[in-house]
């Protein structure tokens, strides 16, 4: 009789555990996946070389820069960011950090930076950063 109570408590324990760790997996690996696109498009604007980012948005994703709503991604990039890559000697991120939540199927990001802009011309500028996905 012992033992059939120890088997029963010890099921019931191990089944929801088993059933948590799916999940744990699972957002680990959407995690990871997140922060890869991040990653992606960090390493474009460090390179000065935005082509290709479009993929990394949605089209109807929206940009907010310094107070700022610039529109769509595409509009950012012809408009914004792509004239202001050209205007760049370089452009680093430093002290990078991304924390990503999940609530239900949407993955929530925020990033936190200081960055670094050195001009073609003029002098170079360090600030601290923040953006949200």
């Amino acid at each position: 009789m012992r033992t059939a109570v120890k088997t029963i408590v010890a099921v019931a324990i191990a089944l929801p555990a088993a059933g948590w760790a799916q999940p744990v997996a699972r957002a680990t690996t959407d995690t990871r996946a997140v922060e890869a696109v991040l990653s992606q498009y960090k390493n474009a604007i460090e390179k000065l070389d935005a082509a290709g980012t479009e993929q990394l948005f949605t089209t109807d994703a929206r940009v907010f820069e310094t107070g700022s709503a610039e529109g769509s991604y595409a509009t950012y990039l012809a408009h914004h960011l792509g004239p202001e890559l050209k205007q760049f000697k370089s452009f680093r991120f430093s002290n990078y950090r991304v924390d990503v939540r999940f609530e239900g199927p949407v993955a929530l990001a925020t990033e936190t930076y200081r960055y670094r802009i050195e001009p073609k011309t003029g002098e170079a500028t360090e600030r601290l950063g923040v953006a949200t996905s």
